[in-house]
């Protein structure tokens, strides 16, 4: 019965927020958020110390008044990624083409497809990946994802619809989620992953934000075995209902020595990558767990 409840329930809100009039959906899911932000004192202490990692100076400490603000403003934001991810499946795909600009980088995506061994785009938790992937699919180039595999079967089910819906393919983080991507890249398709997180703990030790932290070795591993170009990428909210994209010039992935040694290397490019796309909104970064051990 419990499963059945947190089914509806998904399913339910969803229903809601894409139903919902445009901003008053956001204005929702906004104060819900940081209700939340406020209430969860652990969400809030995991939030707080990745951010004063994106806002801290070289050499210095964030203020603490500063860094209170970009709290509450991310938990806002937070809120604001669920609404627009939702609304997502009920906009037409003209309306999100007009909403949606790549500022930089949209010719390293046309070159990679021209080279055809396919594309790698590392992505932080920042803004809405989703409104990138259906506009890239508005492109032609679609883009393959993966994420965690959700219980019960039913619930990941629905997630998986909602996201292809929008033009984005979904596989869950299993066994077999490397050979699907491998075979995306072996096609000149293009495959989009969410590496800010070690979600399977498996990752490779890299410097993230000046402290050693586990970076996925997913975007360089990949890379480095089909030889597709390497990009990071991140998709802001704003301004106003609109999205904004930017996407760095490629990373270079080449083989020089052992894989892992290899692997390594290019996966703490990526995290270079990373830093500099976080640190442009991050008010816009919603990573709720820690991702350092320090202050």
């Amino acid at each position: 019965m419990a499963t059945k409840v947190r089914v509806a329930l998904f399913k339910s809100m969803g229903a809601v927020m894409e139903a919902l009039p445009e901003r008053v959906d956001v204005g929702v899911a906004s104060a819900v958020a940081s209700a939340f932000g406020r209430r969860s004192k652990k969400a809030r202490a995991h939030l707080a110390r990745n951010l004063a990692h994106a806002l801290r100076p070289v050499g210095g400490d964030v203020d603490q008044g500063v860094l209170d603000r970009f709290t509450e403003r991310a938990f806002a934001s937070y809120g604001q990624y669920w609404a627009e991810g939702a609304k997502l499946p009920g906009l037409e795909p003209a309306q999100v083409f007009a909403r949606f600009r790549i500022g930089e980088g949209l010719e390293h995506l046309y070159a990679a497809k021209e080279k055809g061994l396919g594309t790698v785009i590392a992505l932080p938790h920042i803004g809405s990946w989703e409104w990138g992937g259906s506009f890239l699919n508005s492109l032609g180039l679609g883009m393959t994802a993966v994420a965690e595999d959700l219980e019960p079967p039913e619930l990941f089910a629905w997630f998986k619809q909602k996201r292809e819906s929008i033009g984005i393919r979904i596989e869950p983080l299993d066994e077999h989620a490397g050979t699907v991507l491998l075979q995306t890249l072996k096609d000149g398709g293009v495959v989009g992953l969410l590496c800010d997180r070690d979600i399977q703990g498996n990752g490779v030790e890299v410097e993230f934000f000046g402290e050693r932290a586990k970076i996925p070795a997913g975007p360089a591993t990949l890379a480095l075995r089909t030889g597709a170009t390497l990009v990071a990428a991140a998709c802001y909210s704003g301004p106003g209902r609109d999205h904004f994209a930017v996407i760095t010039p490629p990373i270079p992935a080449e083989r020089t020595g052992r894989l892992r040694d290899d692997v390594t290397r290019v996966t703490q490019l990526v995290a270079h990558e990373l830093e500099g796309l976080i640190r442009r909104a991050p008010e816009q970064w919603h990573v709720l767990q820690p991702r350092f051990e320090g202050p």
